[in-house]
Parts: C-alpha cells; sequence; structure tokens
C-alpha cells in the first residue's frame, strides 16, 4: 500500500512539475508583449516577485536537511527561481514608472533577506528534520498564498475598467491548475499539510480569477446576459 502511494505520489510530482513548468512559462506572451511594445503597459510586477521569492523558500524547505525525499520540489523551484528573475530583470528595463522600480528592489532586497535569515535560524537553532519542517513549511505555505493571491492586484483594475485584458488568464489556469495537482501530492504517502494547505487555497484563489476572466470577457457575458 504505502509502496503504492509513494509511486502514486512520485507521477503526481512529476505531472506537478510540469504543470509548474508551464505556469511558470505562461507569462512569456506578456513579456514578449512588454519587449515589442517597449513598456509594461499596466502590468503588474507583483506576481512575479512573490513567484520568485516563494520559489526560494519552497527550495529551502525541500533541502535533505530540512526536508528529506523532496527531491521534485527542490527542481521545480529551481527552475522557478531562475525564470522568475528574466521576468523581473525584462519588467525593470521596461516599465516607465520608477516606483515600480524602486518597489522592485525594496522587495527582492527585503525578501532576500529574510530567507537568509530564516535559512540561518533553521539550520542553526533547529536539530530534527520534523522540527526544521515545521517552521519552514509555515513559512513556505504563507508565501504560496501571497503567491497564488498576488494576481488579485488587478482585479479592482479589472473590476473598475470592465476589462480583462490586463488580467494574465494563462497565468491563472496554470495557476489553478497547479493547485489542485499539488493539492494532490501533498495527501499521498504522507500527509504533508504545508502543501495541502497553500495549494488548497491557491488553487480556490485560481477558481476565483477564472470565474472573473470568464465574467468579463464580451463574449462570455453576451452569453450570461442572454441566458438571464
Amino acid at each position: 500500500m504505502m509502496q503504492g502511494q509513494a509511486l502514486a505520489r512520485f507521477i503526481i510530482g512529476i505531472i506537478g512539475n510540469v504543470i509548474s513548468a508551464l505556469r511558470l512559462m505562461s507569462p512569456l506572451p506578456t513579456f514578449g508583449r512588454i519587449i515589442k511594445n517597449k513598456s509594461t503597459e499596466e502590468f503588474h510586477p507583483y506576481p512575479y516577485i512573490a513567484s520568485a521569492l516563494n520559489c526560494l523558500i519552497w527550495i529551502l524547505y525541500g533541502l535533505p536537511m530540512v526536508h528529506p525525499d523532496s527531491t521534485l520540489i527542490i527542481t521545480i523551484n529551481s527552475f522557478g527561481v531562475f525564470i522568475q528573475s528574466v521576468y523581473i530583470a525584462i519588467f525593470f528595463v521596461y516599465t516607465k514608472k520608477n516606483k515600480y522600480k524602486r518597489s522592485i528592489a525594496l522587495l527582492l532586497l527585503v525578501g532576500a533577506a529574510f530567507v537568509a535569515i530564516i535559512a540561518t535560524i533553521t539550520l542553526l537553532c533547529f536539530h530534527t528534520t520534523a522540527s526544521r519542517t515545521m517552521l519552514v513549511g509555515i513559512i513556505c505555505g504563507i508565501f504560496l498564498i501571497f503567491m497564488y493571491a498576488s494576481p488579485l492586484s488587478i482585479v479592482y483594475h479589472v473590476w473598475k475598467t470592465k476589462s480583462v485584458e490586463f488580467l494574465p488568464f494563462w497565468l491563472c489556469l496554470a495557476g489553478f491548475c497547479n493547485g489542485i495537482c499539488w493539492f494532490t501530492y501533498g495527501f499521498l504517502k504522507e500527509f504533508d499539510p504545508y502543501i495541502v494547505i497553500g495549494n488548497g487555497v491557491g488553487a480556490l484563489f485560481g477558481f476565483i480569477q477564472l470565474c472573473l476572466y470568464c465574467y468579463y470577457t464580451p463574449k462570455a457575458k453576451g452569453l450570461y446576459r442572454a441566458f438571464a
């Protein structure tokens, strides 16, 4: 039974890696547009900063001396740190709003310092993998929820303008699918509350964003009115 669950966990983990990679690459059309127009327009940098810091803290969680047998968590989050760094660099170069440049620099500095402090405390003050897992896992869960919630920063703009032009559909869809997959992963072999809670909330946020996108998409809105 345990071997079957371990195999299922491995398979779901591989699928989760693939979906996560697709989610991480889903902003490529957005950044293609930014480079083409040489402007970030009304796009926000916060989802990419949140994602980069989230990946960084999950790498810490997946280290053997913190949470053994978590290779798949390390691989996808290492890729995540790399590609989010590329996105942030592009955004920094093309944004015409100085407040975004200041925000990017400040948030990255504070975030990196925070992760370094947590890593130091974890490795020096906690001496078992169970206690290290609990500390870093709680922080990971909080970071994960912030990452999934970060696209909500544009929700007010969508509501105000009645337009989903700057709500990244593929990022929302990939976030929803990613949340469902890792939520399932957290139940297999042994229950991992830190993965389950964060990704469960993430799947819910993704669903809300998709509903918002569908409601304000002109064709969907016209269909809704037709049946109302």
